[in-house]
């Protein structure tokens, strides 16, 4: 069975950080493409960021600058460390596993109908 539990979500003011991490079971973690996503109370949920086995990375152009998403393979867990954050990044963060790939090869930001979720990890700030 495939799980994916999120961590590390809190409150913070604008210009803080935090590191989210998604601890993932049940299938073999390097072999998909993982990526976060969040959405906002009334907002449709956006992706984030998407990373693949080998550690190539996509980003929002909203973040780019800011998150940072990596991996360790041998704890199967994914990271998104969040810096310079702004109020507008408030939502529920989720971690994804099993994106699409681009045309190019590389992670995109697009989920489908086989993609796992967690359950979510809620990231507030405050102006």
């Amino acid at each position: 069975e495939v799980q994916l539990v999120e961590s590390g979500g809190g409150s913070v003011q604008a210009g803080g950080s935090l590191r989210l991490s998604c601890a993932a079971s049940g299938f073999t973690f390097s072999s998909y493409c993982m990526g976060w996503f969040r959405q906002a109370p009334g907002k449709e949920r956006e992706g984030v960021a998407a990373i693949d086995s080998d550690g190539s990375t996509s980003y929002a152009d909203s973040v780019k600058g800011r998150f940072t998403t990596s991996q360790d393979n041998a704890k199967n867990t994914l990271y998104l460390q969040m810096n310079s954050l702004k109020p507008e990044d408030t939502a529920m963060y989720y971690c994804a596993a099993g994106l699409l790939y681009r045309s190019d090869g590389y992670c995109s930001l697009a989920w489908y109908k086989d993609t796992y979720w967690g359950q979510g990890t809620q990231v507030t700030v405050s102006s």
